[in-house]
């Protein structure tokens, strides 16, 4: 099954290939909003299209600020500066995706994805 991703302006164009690559519906943040959108307009945009955001940006990493539960779910990309770590991320991404296909299991979560493992927070 096709998830649907809402992808911030910060994710590298590899990440967001390699998720249609593997069937994802991605919209990407240029398409739909200016490059420069304020978070809270981000991820009302992520919301009003049904869709998973996928972000660098750690602001959406903090649970205080963005609590899981409000949002139909959050994959926050871990790669501190380190781009070369992206095929292992994908690869540890590509699996846990496959491994859960339904859009609902991501509602009310934040995943946090780095090269070696996968953090859930609810």
């Amino acid at each position: 099954m096709s998830l649907r991703v809402f992808s911030d302006q910060c994710v590298p164009a590899e990440i967001t290939d390699t998720l249609r690559r593997h069937g994802h519906q991605v919209t990407l943040l240029r398409e739909v909003l200016p490059l420069r959108s304020p978070d809270p307009t981000v991820i009302a945009k992520a919301q009003e299209l049904e869709a998973i955001l996928l972000s660098l940006n750690g602001d959406f990493s903090d649970i205080v600020s963005y609590p899981p539960s409000h949002y139909l779910g959050i994959i926050g990309i871990q790669l501190h500066n380190h781009p070369e770590i992206i095929p292992q991320l994908m690869e540890r991404l590509q699996a846990f995706l496959h491994a859960h296909p339904q859009q609902d299991f991501y509602h009310g979560k934040l995943l946090l994805v780095e090269a070696h493992r996968i953090r859930i927070r609810q």
